[in-house]
């Protein structure tokens, strides 16, 4: 695998070709990178944008200020809490689109303190892996749907981040997966890097059950929105200081949001290696994962104990 294909100059406001007809679903679109993102592709005039989150008075804002500079994009918020299964069943009502050509998992969660989801499974593994994964599910029919279409072009993209390096040693400790997984040291990161890696394996066992979609993994660099922001001072230093030892320059959210929108919808279709992880911006860098992260059992081996999950609960029928 390469180690790195190679970075390229991305402007989004000229480089994103015209996204007239397409549907797009974006996690996590009132604040930070995911807002950003919003905006950033309500420039090309897609044919609708969905976003979610929890913050109805910034959803409600957002579609304000796209439809005052965009009057002819279609865009709709989704209320949504990704640590509940029944919240999501419920909030995909408000899709009413036959197609989707692109679902951005965009939204997340980063060293919260040791708590479980409304259904029993640790907080940030919760909302971070299985929100998105019932998200995916719901939505594969009409994503397959519109795969089939001429010329088309269907991309997942999972927001992940280098921090997964953090993970356990066994990478996903499936028998604590129900309990808050309290550590006395460094918990809330083992924590967040456990939830992480579990977006790049199912990114990459999503582009080998699913060939016609196109899906990977994406690290948008160390971005200055609430996530990092408004943690603790500690949590704070030990995002700072070894980023500022490593010469990392923090992002703002603009910028943050370039990884995701380059491989979302500003790459051409044979640019993204289906399954592949990529760096800001547009680094294809799967060689630079660690075995765990690379590793196809360990990957089949969630998606197996994650099917099992959403089919157990309340909502995940569908």
């Amino acid at each position: 695998m390469p180690i790195v294909s190679g970075f390229v100059n991305f402007n989004p406001n000229s480089d994103i070709p015209s996204l007239s007809g397409r549907v797009i679903f974006i996690t996590g679109g009132t604040a930070g990178i995911g807002l950003e993102t919003v905006k950033l592709l309500a420039v090309h005039n897609p044919g609708h944008i969905y976003f979610s989150g929890r913050n109805a008075r910034s959803g409600n804002a957002l579609i304000e200020e796209i439809r005052n500079k965009h009057p002819d994009v279609g865009i709709t918020f989704v209320d949504m809490d990704l640590s509940s299964m029944e919240s999501i069943s419920a909030a995909l009502k408000s899709f009413v689109h036959d197609r989707l050509d692109t679902l951005i998992n965009n939204a997340g969660i980063m060293a919260q303190p040791p708590a479980l989801s409304k259904d029993g499974y640790e907080i940030q593994f919760a909302t971070n892996h299985l929100g998105h994964a019932l998200l995916t599910k719901l939505l594969l029919p009409t994503m397959l749907k519109t795969a089939a279409l001429p010329d088309s072009d269907v991309r997942i993209v999972n927001l992940t981040s280098v921090g997964y390096r953090g993970h356990p040693l066994n990478g996903i400790s499936f028998d604590e997966l129900d309990t808050s997984m309290n550590r006395p040291i460094l918990g809330p990161w083992i924590r967040y890097a456990q939830s992480k890696l579990a977006n790049i394996l199912y990114a990459s066992e999503l582009s080998r059950r699913y060939p016609n979609l196109t899906s990977v993994s994406v690290h948008p660099g160390v971005v200055a929105t609430e996530l990092v922001t408004k943690q603790t001072f500690l949590n704070r230093v030990m995002i700072y200081v070894p980023n500022w030892l490593m010469g990392v320059r923090i992002l703002e959210p603009e910028k943050g949001a370039y990884s995701q929108v380059w491989c979302a919808v500003g790459a051409r279709k044979e640019e993204v290696r289906n399954g592949a992880f990529y760096m800001p911006i547009g680094a294809e860098s799967t060689g630079r994962l660690d075995g765990v992260a690379r590793n196809k059992e360990l990957a089949g081996r969630l998606w197996e104990w994650t099917e099992k999950v959403l089919k157990e609960k309340r909502g995940a029928s569908t």
